[in-house]
């Protein structure tokens, strides 16, 4: 292996290693504004719009009748922030910080990954509008084409949440 070889491959796994290193997690601030939103449910509902639910929001493979218990509740939302965390981690090319990042985990953990995707939201963050964000966070209050209060409170948090400097 020649040196030029040897070097390419060293700054490869530097740059690997540096993303992984960069990757956020979901913190305190964001799973408390989760779990204040979505409540604890041990028994299956169905949410405003229909869709079979359980624990902290846990919509995978629900169906009537299905029941956990908190332990469990808490093991599918830890599980689940983290594939959530990665979406952000995969969408955001700005830096955050972790009151935005926990904000952004937050709607994209009750609104999908492909709205995320999508979104007018990540168009102005990732063209470093962090100031635009809360306005366009507050536009998806809407379940079923209905404004519901529920969202226009999370909304209202999560914008909050994501306008409130870093203090650590």
């Amino acid at each position: 292996m020649t040196s030029s070889t040897k070097a390419g491959i060293i700054i490869l796994l530097l740059a690997v290693l540096g993303i992984i290193i960069s990757m956020m997690k979901i913190e305190n601030n964001g799973i408390g504004l989760i779990k204040e939103f979505e409540g604890k449910r041990l028994v299956a509902y169905q949410d405003s719009v229909g869709v079979w639910t359980i624990g902290y929001g846990h919509t995978k493979n629900v169906k009537e009748g299905d029941s956990i218990d908190s332990l469990e509740a808490e093991d599918l939302l830890t599980e689940e922030l983290k594939e959530y965390a990665e979406y952000v981690n995969k969408y955001v090319k700005v830096p955050l910080n972790q009151n935005q990042f926990d904000a952004l985990v937050s709607w994209t953990y009750n609104l999908g990954p492909g709205n995320l995707r999508e979104s007018t939201m990540l168009k102005v963050l990732n063209n470093g509008e962090y100031d635009k964000v809360p306005d366009e966070m507050k536009r998806w209050n809407r379940a079923g084409g209905k404004v519901l209060a529920g969202l226009v409170r999370r909304r209202e948090a999560e914008a909050k949440l994501f306008s409130t400097p870093d203090i650590g």
